[in-house]
């Protein structure tokens, strides 16, 4: 699990001594260090902890998240919740069901070794065809809802000599994200561009500002800012990724092969007969 450099700056907080972790959140009397998101987020699988770090504004609502649910918890406990028969059922099968899973995961886990460079390199050569990646484009736009009359008065200031599509993206385009940057919404590959933008796209070359393009949402006035041709990347620009598929597939066999052996040697027996008397019964 890497490290993540936390970004959460909340007002208000006493420092703590420089030898224990910093509360970086809290409600009520309740506070959340950095070494409590740590351990919360190394519970995360590679999927989720790609999505935070793909997105860092979701740090900050899985902290909301860690928040909420400490503070569910004190009113739990202080209303002996944890003491009610069915509850206890519960957290019984719940350690149960963590315990059983975290073992699996650790007897499925790849050798520290694995994949070695030739096992990546042999990946990435048997692959190559499912690595193409597609034609991207580089875009930025100007996005106007409903305003007809904004929307025409933008199309004469982008249709005036010199005009910058950035600095006019700033002050008349309402999606907020993109025109802070000036109308760039970034690289994007053809299969996730909407249809109706992507069937203008071979009409624009790089720098040529699109007429307004109407979808169900609003107008879109694009520019096309670069492009890539479709391309297979190098084994250095997608050799993390190639790594972590190949591990997550080897502790998948891994899994597979123990639970196997398990069951090999004490072959599960099931009394069907009365199995269906539990699932008749009212």
């Amino acid at each position: 699990m890497k490290r993540l450099l936390l970004m959460v700056t909340l007002a208000g907080f006493v420092a703590t001594p420089a030898s224990s972790s910093p509360v970086v959140a809290k409600v009520g009397d309740l506070e959340i260090t950095g070494s409590d998101i740590q351990e919360a987020l190394a519970e995360l699988d590679a999927t989720q902890e790609a999505a935070l770090v793909k997105e860092p504004a979701a740090l900050g609502q899985f902290v909301r998240a860690l928040l909420i649910q400490r503070l569910v918890l004190q009113q739990a406990l202080a209303e002996k919740w944890d003491q009610q028969p069915a509850v206890i059922s519960k957290l019984v099968r719940a350690r149960e069901t963590t315990l059983a899973e975290s073992f699996l995961q650790n007897a499925s886990k790849p050798d520290a070794a694995y994949p070695s460079d030739a096992e990546v390199a042999a990946a990435y050569e048997a692959n190559k065809a499912a690595l193409l990646m597609p034609r991207s484009y580089h875009l930025a736009q100007i996005y106007i809802a409903t305003d007809k009359a904004k929307l025409e008065a933008t199309v004469d200031q982008l249709k005036a000599k010199d005009a910058d599509f950035g600095a006019i993206a700033r002050t008349a385009s309402e999606e907020p994200t993109s025109a802070a940057q000036g109308g760039e919404i970034g690289w994007l590959t053809e299969d996730r561009i909407q249809p109706e933008i992507r069937a203008k796209l071979p009409d624009l070359t790089v720098g040529i500002v699109s007429d307004p393009i109407k979808l169900n949402d609003g107008w879109h006035i694009l520019k096309v800012l670069d492009v890539r041709e479709p391309r297979t990347p190098t084994l250095p620009e997608i050799r993390e990724n190639l790594v972590a598929s190949l591990k997550t597939e080897r502790a998948r066999l891994k899994r597979q092969e123990f639970i196997a052996a398990m069951l090999k040697e004490h072959p599960p027996a099931i009394n069907e007969i009365e199995l269906s008397k539990i699932l008749s019964a009212p």
